[in-house]
Parts: C-alpha cells; sequence; structure tokens
C-alpha cells in the first residue's frame, strides 16, 4: 500500500494513497506502517480522509496499528474517518479514544498524551 507520508519533530502523519482499505491491502497497511524506519519514538496519526471503503480485515488493519503504537508506549490518532468508520470503531471499540474530525485536533490529542508521558515520567523533575 502507499502512503503520503508527512513527518514532523514528534508525529508521522501517514495518508493512504486510494479509497480502500480491504483484506488485500490490510498486510501491507500495518506492515507498511509498523516498519517504517523514522516510527520508532514518534506518535502515529492515520489521516484516513481518502479511504471509502473497508471491510472486517481492513478494520482490524487500523485497530492493529493503534494498538501496536501504545503497546511501544507512544499514541496513535485517527483523523478524518468516514461516518461508517467512525461508528464502527465508536460502537465497537470504546478503547480506541483518538478519533479527530481534523488533523489540527489529531496533533493535540497526540501531543497532549505526549506531555501526559513526560510529566508522568518526571522529565519535568
Amino acid at each position: 500500500m502507499e502512503f503520503k507520508i508527512d513527518t514532523k519533530e514528534k508525529i508521522l502523519i501517514f495518508s493512504p494513497e486510494g479509497d480502500a482499505l480491504d483484506a488485500n491491502l490490510a498486510a501491507s497497511f500495518v506492515t507498511g506502517i509498523t516498519h517504517y524506519d523514522d516510527l520508532p519514538g514518534r506518535n502515529l496519526i492515520l489521516d484516513m480522509a481518502g479511504i471509502q471503503n473497508t471491510d472486517a480485515k481492513g478494520k482490524e488493519a487500523i485497530l492493529a496499528v493503534y494498538r501496536h503504537m501504545y503497546d511501544n508506549g507512544q499514541s496513535c490518532a485517527l483523523a478524518r474517518l468516514n461516518s461508517d468508520l467512525t461508528a464502527f470503531f465508536t460502537q465497537n471499540h470504546p478503547e480506541v479514544l483518538n478519533l479527530a474530525p481534523t488533523l489540527a485536533e489529531a496533533i493535540d490529542l497526540v501531543m497532549m498524551e505526549e506531555l501526559e508521558r513526560e510529566i508522568g515520567s518526571g522529565e519535568w523533575d
């Protein structure tokens, strides 16, 4: 799967190219993001504005990437989801808290969590 990638100091924004995320693309979606060389130590925003069609495997792939980030001590936000994906995550996966209607709000969410981690680890002492 191809992505447009925007690299910031503490954030990577991945925007999948194409309008579908299905069983055929799910594995390359997960691998393309989780094995990206510049990802470690950065938070992730998945800008899903272009994705209009997903199947069960596509939704599982999004969830797998989201969980991967938290399992590795970083944050993730899902931005600009269509109404079907928003409803799916809201109803079926309430642990996916970082759903944002805009990129700016997604950046705010992950940076707030970054700050909370820094304060919690005593970096501000």
